[in-house]
């Protein structure tokens, strides 16, 4: 029997033909799940006119809209590997995840294809073509040609399903290996623990080159049968306005505070969903005790990370306690082997395969016995109940995204003036947390806004510092180590 998840979708997709799969806020675009199955067919079909087998690699960079949800499934449906890239990433960036994934075909903008098609002839890529924001470009032309009909991919359980790369704290990416055993676990547990069923209603509004917004949120809305309202992008409003109509919400913390910061967000206007869940940053304590007082829903906050999908989760019935991310999800173990808080351990069917081309860096982060070791410090109570107290690995979570450090003091000391340079995330009320830069100077230095505006042409936005602080010396400890601790506590209030 064939492992390739896409198998499940189609079920699914049978099972619920004529009720509405997805649909826009004012209902002026809306697709069946049989439509969804024939679109998906057609791309699928078109993936195979350029040149995509099972086993390649399909490099992805373009705009959220309902036809990437159709590549997005016709990748997997052809049994080849999909490669979603933040659409922030300048094309420099995009250069190094091209050159080390060796993609048989890039999905780009209208606007970029002129630099990928250079990158793609550097790098020996097939074919390039495009998909644009409406969903309309030069790969759409293409399936609008084909049959609806197409034979799903036979695949292994442990074959590839998707290649997601997130920053090193070393400034080099690294490629994590999804499988479709993966994905399916983890869908298949969510639906359960999460009780979506087809009669949910989901508000969609999360960017889908992110795991929460692509293999969370879509992949249990298509197992489960469940109708999406799509949103291009965050918009409280539009939000507010589609909650009487919707039953569950998927969301970063930036999107629960920038709600509470409307006044037309009201227990009324709440009343009519089901569950509101969080995830891909820490929530802070503060806004789920707020959010419960005007809302009368307690958030549910849940754990993962790119390599693992959802590791934790609080529980649907019960407590859900402000500042922790619940328990172990049922198949999946979670462990700290030395004094609490210690860094965590997990272990289970929704652990990635490892890190492409990366045999070391994957040895590196397994234990002997086989357990993945996060990177994140936490406690883990006599109930079973993890906590996030910190990274091990200055990792910073701005917006729902992950920004490493080296990879800025990097492009910060190729910029003149700077000696030297560290990078730390403090608290932000909107972002849950800011990058910050901590710079020495020589003796001419550019002022604050030219530095950014200097950053910004190499680095995505999200990765550009709020704020840039001089300082005469960085503070050390006796091996001249950078104390970044110090340096965040100094700078902890930048943004209060």
């Amino acid at each position: 029997m064939s492992g390739n998840l896409y198998l499940r979708f189609e079920e699914s997709f049978a099972r619920n033909a004529r009720r509405t799969a997805i649909r826009s806020p004012d209902g002026g675009e809306r697709l069946t799940f049989g439509e969804l199955a024939q679109g998906v067919a057609r791309y699928a079909n078109a993936l195979a006119v350029l040149g995509v087998e099972p086993g390649d690699r399909v490099t992805v960079q373009v705009e959220k809209s309902i036809a990437n949800v159709m590549l997005y499934l016709a990748v997997m449906k052809a049994g080849a590997v999909y490669q979603p890239l933040n659409t922030a990433y300048t094309d420099s960036e995009v250069a190094y995840f091209v050159e080390d994934a060796e993609p048989k075909l890039i999905v780009c903008d209208p606007a970029r294809q002129s630099a990928m098609r250079a990158l793609a002839d550097r790098c020996k890529v097939f074919a390039v073509v495009n998909l644009d924001a409406q969903g309309q470009g030069s790969l759409a032309a293409i399936a609008a040609s084909m049959d609806d009909r197409h034979e799903t991919a036979t695949r292994e359980a442990d074959d590839l399903a998707g290649l997601l790369y997130t920053s090193g704290t070393t400034g080099r990416s690294k490629g994590a290996m999804i499988t479709h055993a993966n994905l399916r676990s983890n869908a298949e547990t969510l639906v359960d623990l999460w009780r979506i069923t087809p009669g949910d209603i989901l508000l969609h509004a999360l960017p889908i080159f992110h795991v929460h917004g692509l293999y969370v949120a879509l992949n249990t809305a298509f197992l489960s049968g469940a109708e999406m309202v799509w949103f291009a992008k965050f918009d409280a409003k539009a939000m507010i306005a589609a909650m009487p109509s919707a039953t569950l919400m998927m969301g970063v913390p930036t999107f629960y505070t920038r709600l509470m910061g409307d006044e037309g967000f009201t227990r009324e206007a709440a009343q009519h969903m089901r569950l509101f869940i969080s995830g891909s940053a820490p929530l802070l304590a503060e806004t789920h005790k707020a959010f419960e007082a005007r809302t009368g829903h307690a958030i549910l906050e849940r754990y993962g990370m790119t390599e693992t999908g959802m590791i934790t989760s609080n529980p649907y019935d019960g407590e859900r306690l402000p500042g922790s991310v619940g328990f172990a999800l049922p198949g999946v173990s979670v462990r700290i082997r030395a004094e609490q808080p210690g860094v965590i351990e997990v272990k289970g069917p929704n652990v990635f395969k490892g890190y492409w081309r990366m045999p070391e860096k994957t040895r590196e982060d397994f234990t002997p016995d086989h357990w993945f070791i996060t990177g994140d410090v936490g406690t883990i109570d006599e109930q079973g109940r993890v906590a996030i107290v910190g990274r091990a690995k200055d990792l910073i979570i701005s917006g729902g995204f992950n920004v490493y450090p080296k990879e800025i003091e990097d492009a910060l000391d190729l910029i003149p003036g700077v000696s030297e340079s560290a990078v730390i995330g403090v608290p932000h009320p909107d972002f849950g947390e800011a990058v910050v830069a901590v710079v020495t100077a020589g003796p001419v230095l550019a002022p604050e806004a030219e530095i950014i505006a200097r950053l910004s042409t190499s680095l995505a936005r999200f990765k550009v510092p709020k704020r840039i602080f001089t300082v005469s010396e960085l503070p050390r400890n006796a091996m001249g180590k950078v104390l970044k601790a110090e340096l965040r506590k100094r700078y902890a209030s930048s943004f209060s």
